[in-house]
């Protein structure tokens, strides 16, 4: 199994630098990355880095891209304006991604919706978006990877709903992302993971966090911890092994935390701890 980092775990960290990111990712044992977008247009438009430097590092060293880390917001838009403006932000991703070698484009619900949609008013209107997205990604062999949120908030909160959709849109590049915060955050049914096509998964982020109860408003992504950290109430194995048992083959174990303590460790500080815990995880239970 390989270990990738996401820069949720360092974004706010002092002199944060994507570039920076990646020659630490390499000097302490990442195989993957995932960017996250507003890094990258931060640096991009301070112009501390350039898409073409990150693809030509990515061309001449072992680290790679896992995903682009996120389209933020791609469903339940009410007119054609909005709708279009998701579609014209895919194709300026897509652009990217060609540049930086990258082959998954993850895509996170929108929250605070204005209507009261019911879940079958959410499906049928991701389903359909989906369906419109994948046309744009599939001349590039570009996946998908669908990330529940587990907020109340969020209009695609739990895996069994995200699960259902992935099944619908039923395309070898739409898959999902199992985010183990986000499935315990709004109590996602583990029989529903256990039932689950593991190769329907593509993207395994691996977190800690505190006990905090399910679908609460203080229950954020700050609650987050390093795996094993103490307070961390996750059960591991049973995320591990659910995902050997139902056949998931990502490959990576992909560490993502948003804790604000973490912010004040230097970048070097902050990536080397994140994969020093990342491979103890995968040396214990893959």
């Amino acid at each position: 199994m390989k270990i990738g980092f996401n820069e949720g775990c360092n974004r706010f960290c002092a002199g944060h630098s994507v570039l920076e990111d990646l020659t630490l990712c390499e000097k302490y044992g990442f195989d993957c990355i995932d960017i996250q977008s507003e890094c990258l247009d931060r640096d991009l438009a301070a112009g501390t880095c350039t898409l073409e430097e990150l693809g030509d590092f990515f061309r001449t060293h072992k680290l790679k891209m896992l995903s682009y880390n996120a389209l933020v917001g791609f469903n339940m838009k009410q007119t054609q304006a909005e709708k279009d403006a998701v579609m014209d932000h895919l194709d300026e991703i897509i652009r990217r991604c060609q540049i930086l070698d990258c082959k998954m484009i993850v895509v996170v619900p929108s929250m605070d919706l204005t209507v009261h949609a019911t879940l079958d008013d959410i499906k049928a209107d991701a389903v359909a978006v989906l369906r419109e997205m994948v046309k744009k990604v599939e001349p590039y062999g570009i996946k998908l990877s669908l990330e529940f949120c587990g907020c109340p908030t969020m209009s695609i909160n739990r895996f069994e709903d995200a699960y259902a959709i992935v099944e619908e849109v039923d395309h070898p590049l739409v898959g999902l992302t199992l985010d183990q915060y986000h499935f315990h955050a709004m109590a996602s049914g583990w029989d529903a993971l256990e039932k689950a096509d593991g190769r329907k998964i593509f993207i395994w982020h691996l977190n800690g966090m505190e006990n905090m109860p399910c679908g609460a408003a203080y229950n954020t992504d700050e609650k987050r911890l390093w795996p094993g950290e103490p307070g961390d109430c996750l059960d591991h194995k049973r995320y591990a092994d659910t995902l050997k048992k139902i056949g998931f083959d990502g490959g990576v174990c992909t560490i993502e935390v948003f804790r604000p303590d973490y912010y004040k460790l230097s970048n070097e500080e902050n990536i080397k701890k994140a994969a020093e815990v990342t491979r103890a995880h995968v040396e214990t239970y893959c």
